[in-house]
């Protein structure tokens, strides 16, 4: 990387309307060589589209841009890539059929000298170096469809490293990743610290942004609420500023004792890991936790209870009743769902509106000689928008127009207009903000206090301890072991993860 230019960047009085929308309201911001600053808020805080105006991807409606003492009005993407500006994005940027040097140089290739022949040698020899800053173990000549997410976003971080940056926007990078590639993240973040880069760091693991950040913004309901000085960074401050309140502990008891056994699963085996074989029983009334660490298979078992593919053998029974789970169809006629962790990709259609996805799953309800009724549809959405506060002006607005903790509730919504017995969560609000998180249980415990048994898979500890009833812990495609409220800790939950058994439990 080239020797830095000292940074002067500014956002001033920064405001963007949209149709019946603030989506900015007069935000000032200063971002300064060699620091890390952290940029928090709740989903549809403001954070996403103020980046875009930095990005040149959004214009303003009023305020400028200052870059090294020259104001803007507004920037292009080209004049922001010039300043030195790079993304991370969430949502990967990437192709598939490419290999890893090809999507770092991708419209930025180099040629030999005098001709336009792709130099394909220099280029590998550049890119060796950021993969090795990154801790990326694949290749300059990977194809990027054999990694894997997580392996992916490390790409997207080598990417913007390739461009020289003076700043770097890492929007939810550690999302995809693991415990120990976090850990690589915030190392290449403190060297470019180091190196004079600034960072602005954006993430709702809110104990990523106190480990790594040196002082901390927050928007909410697009205006810049305050700031946090290095001290002031803790969990109870982040959280106080980013929704306007405390926060009640994650744990709310169950209204009542479980009652029978709604879902069990006896001996059955994926594709993923055909050797193994898993067995459990959810209750109705409870929320069971599956905990496990990356490719312990819990993902691949929940597709194979609901039917999407990959059950070798074993038998699913619904309240007692043998399911032939070889589709989603025959599952969801037994009511048992399934809300995926690729929300984007699996659970909604991102240009369809929100009455269209509300109603898709159970469509032929609301149709009459094949032809739907609009207006039954847009009446159960507007009921469920209604009781999952889902923040949006209309139902008749595009699901990609959402923030992605009001998608997960119309993912949510899916389900709840129909009859659950069962829903299975893989995942359930990655990517999402505190306050809507705490939504979000709230709506697993109620679910559960009517008697659906909830089902839920998830890979952040904060979470699994402070929502369940009783934990499972999956490894290899089997369950090593389950504990009861009492004995829920990290260091159980983990004990089990890698095979180990428990000493007095």
């Amino acid at each position: 990387m080239s020797e830095y230019q000292e940074l002067d960047l500014q956002l001033n009085g920064i405001s963007k309307l949209y149709p019946g929308v603030v989506a900015l309201d007069d935000v000032s911001l200063r971002v300064q060589a060699g620091e890390v600053l952290g940029l928090l808020g709740e989903n549809g805080a403001g954070k996403s589209t103020l980046m875009k105006v930095l990005g040149g991807i959004v214009a303003p409606t009023e305020g400028s841009i200052t870059i090294d003492g020259e104001s803007h009005d507004q920037l292009t993407v080209i004049e922001s890539q010039a300043a030195g500006i790079a993304f991370v994005h969430q949502e990967l940027n990437v192709f598939d059929n490419l290999d890893v040097t090809a999507n770092i140089f991708i419209g930025r290739e180099k040629t030999h000298r005098g001709s336009h022949i792709v130099d394909s040698k220099s280029m590998y020899q550049t890119v060796q170096p950021l993969l090795d800053r990154v801790g990326a173990r694949f290749r300059p000549t990977t194809l990027v469809a054999e990694l894997s997410l997580a392996e992916q976003q490390l790409l997207e971080i080598a990417k913007a490293l390739s461009t020289d940056a003076r700043v770097v926007i890492m929007d939810e990078p550690t999302s995809s990743l693991t415990l120990s590639e976090t850990k690589v993240l915030l190392k290449v973040i403190a060297d470019l610290k180091a190196q004079g880069i600034a960072v602005i760091f954006i993430s709702h693991r809110l104990s990523e942004v106190e480990e790594c950040v040196d002082r901390a913004v927050v928007l909410r309901d697009g205006k810049l609420v305050g700031h946090l000085d290095k001290a002031e960074v803790n969990h109870d401050n982040m959280i106080r500023m980013m929704i306007g309140r405390n926060l009640k502990s994650l744990y709310t008891p169950p209204a009542s004792s479980v009652g029978d056994a709604v879902l069990s699963l006896r001996n059955v085996r994926t594709e993923a890991n055909p050797a193994s074989t898993a067995s459990l029983d959810v209750y109705s009334g409870e929320i069971l936790g599956v905990a496990g660490l990356i490719g312990a298979g819990r993902t691949e078992l929940a597709q194979a209870i609901f039917g999407v593919g990959g059950k070798l053998g074993g038998d699913v029974f619904v309240d007692g009743r043998q399911l032939n789970t070889t589709t989603p169809a025959e599952a969801i006629k037994a009511g048992l769902y399934l809300v995926p962790e690729d929300r984007k990709h699996a659970g909604l259609v991102l240009d369809f509106d929100i009455a269209e996805n509300v109603t898709m799953a159970s469509l032929h309800d609301y149709a009459k000689n094949g032809i739907v009724s609009r207006s039954r549809q847009l009446a159960t959405a507007e009921s469920q928008r209604v009781d999952l506060a889902i923040k949006t002006a209309d139902v008749r607005c595009a699901a990609n127009e959402m923030s992605g903790g009001n998608q997960q509730k119309v993912v949510l919504a899916k389900w709840l207009s129909m009859n659950p017995r069962i829903i299975i969560f893989d995942e359930p609000t990655r990517g999402i903000d505190v306050g809507a998180k705490s939504e979000i249980y709230r709506l697993m415990r109620i679910l559960a206090d009517r008697g659906v048994g909830v089902m839920m898979i998830s890979s952040d500890m904060e979470e699994v301890i402070g929502v369940s009833d009783r934990i499972i812990v999956m490894k290899d495609g089997q369950f090593t072991g389950a504990l009861q409220r009492p004995d829920f800790s990290e260091h159980n939950i983990l004990t089990l993860a890698v095979g180990r058994a428990l000493e007095g439990v």
